[in-house]
């Protein structure tokens, strides 16, 4: 099915519609949703794995491994939703004394999710989950390239929500147009840059606001005190994962130049270790996803080409199918800021190889790629490990694991920096993300606390308590 736009606009209304009652809607209520949304999706479960083996090639246990996120994401929300929306009761200042202030958290009203293709059903449902519980109306944009999880997403949401509660809709990029030109209260948009910026453009357009997911170039730090075999299974692991379609995923790796070419030794044979343990070759295997089309398998082999052009070197892989969508698990290095490979994100199996002698010289390397969603620092000595975290900018950081931050602690906010996005998601900082935090000051009317002293005429009284303020 492919959505009609100039249906977007009646549709948004009948969901614009719901937003008083939903705003009033009590905590059993938003949990009776997100239940329901669960028990349809389990439904549909053998369905989404076949989609995702489909559109991406994944083992079932990939899949499932996102509906664990999303089953943990709800369990805990629904779990401290009734605390959550209570009103929050707030000390008092001088200003404030004898009165009861709080804030209140509301709903804001329709929010839009517009979500990728490498993980389609989570990128849908866990900020769902988010607008939900802050009793907003929904609409979703599921990728178009994924087809076959996008009409079960809609099937689901169908079957969970009331029409003028939640929608789904489905097609391209003129779909995704119309949609962007209604005045929702909130985006939700996770992808790549060049289409943030677009997004966020649209919800200034509104006053809308946002919350950018973007990914970017991840950066893996090694020095010379790492557990390198260690490292390189959990590296080996963190680059193949979904073919490397993971906005999380390590992009590069700058490793100390005593333990480079070792390191590139041992990461080639865990690649192998994990992903071609029966020899029958790493495009055989049931654990090596595939990219998510052709025009995208393309678009990674330029940029491996490129690099080589410009004198970097293959440690391994290398191999391409464009009909197949595979792209081997690459390791390349010796590569230099003049490759397209270091400028964009690859968001496929192959990671980039750098040697350092310097902790300077780890800084200048990832400087032109500042803010990244991700880092990922391997180290055993404390203090490299407190100067990376200290001299870096990121949305989060693992240290001695990677990709292990997102999805697993619902108490842990998860999100971007500047390129890599804005805003967070997970637990109750998702669920404030959605919400208006309305101040609430409460003016009791008994004479002895309800005095007008900042009313003019000042007194005398007034004036000596307002200079001896700003003379402290």
């Amino acid at each position: 099915m492919v959505e009609n736009t100039p249906d977007i606009s009646e549709k948004f209304k009948l969901l614009k519609s719901s937003t008083s009652r939903l705003r009033n809607s009590s905590a059993s209520e938003r949990s009776a949703r997100m239940n329901a949304l669960w028990d349809a999706t389990i439904k549909r479960k053998d369905d989404l794995f076949k989609a995702a083996h489909t559109e991406r090639g994944t083992h079932d246990l990939d899949m499932a491994a996102e509906l664990v996120m999303l089953k943990t994401e709800m369990d805990f929300i629904i779990k401290n939703l009734p605390k959550w929306m209570k009103a929050e009761k707030i000390k008092n200042s001088l200003a404030t004394m004898g009165k009861r202030c709080e804030i209140r958290r509301q709903s804001k009203g329709v929010v839009l999710n517009m979500a990728a293709y490498n993980a389609p059903t989570a990128e849908s449902f866990v900020p769902m989950l988010a607008a939900v519980a802050a009793g907003n109306a929904v609409a979703i944009k599921p990728s178009e390239l994924a087809p076959h999880s996008a009409q079960i997403i809609q099937d689901i949401v169908h079957e969970a929500f009331p029409r003028d509660e939640a929608e789904v809709f489905l097609g391209d990029v003129e779909v995704a147009k119309t949609l962007l030109e209604q005045p929702f209260d909130h985006i939700y948009y996770t992808g790549g840059t060049a289409i943030g910026k677009i997004v966020m453009k649209a919800a200034a357009n509104n006053l809308a606001s946002i919350t950018l997911e973007m990914g970017g170039k991840n950066p893996v730090i090694i020095d010379e005190t790492a557990k390198l075999e260690n490292a390189a299974t959990k590296l080996a692991w963190g680059r193949v994962m979904n073919a490397g379609q993971v906005c999380i995923a390590p992009d590069y790796a700058i490793i100390h130049e005593s333990v480079k070419e070792e390191f590139q030794t041992l990461l080639t044979d865990k690649i192998n270790a994990l992903y071609n343990s029966d020899g029958a070759g790493l495009n055989n295997s049931a654990y090596v996803p595939r990219i998510i089309n052709a025009r995208h398998t393309q678009r990674i082999k330029t940029l491996m080409d490129d690099a080589i052009k410009k004198g970097a070197s293959l440690v391994s892989g290398g191999t391409v199918n464009i009909e197949d969508n595979y792209v081997e698990p690459t390791i390349i290095t010796d590569v230099t800021e003049d490759m397209a490979i270091m400028q964009e994100e690859v968001f496929g199996p192959v990671l980039c190889v750098i040697g350092y002698k310097t902790r300077d010289e780890v800084l200048s390397h990832i400087a032109p790629r500042r803010n990244s969603l991700a880092i990922y620092i391997y180290s055993t000595n404390d203090d490299n490990i407190e100067y990376f975290l200290d001299n870096t900018s990121s949305g989060s950081a693992v240290v001695n694991n990677n990709c292990i931050q997102s999805g697993t602690n619902p108490r842990l906010p998860f999100g971007g920096i500047g390129n890599s996005g804005m805003g967070r998601i997970g637990g109750y900082e998702g669920f404030r993300s959605m919400s208006n935090e309305r101040s609430v000051v409460h003016q009791p009317l008994d004479k002895f606390r309800d005095f007008l002293i900042q009313l003019p005429p000042y007194s005398e009284r007034y004036t000596k308590l307002i200079m001896k303020a700003i003379q402290k």
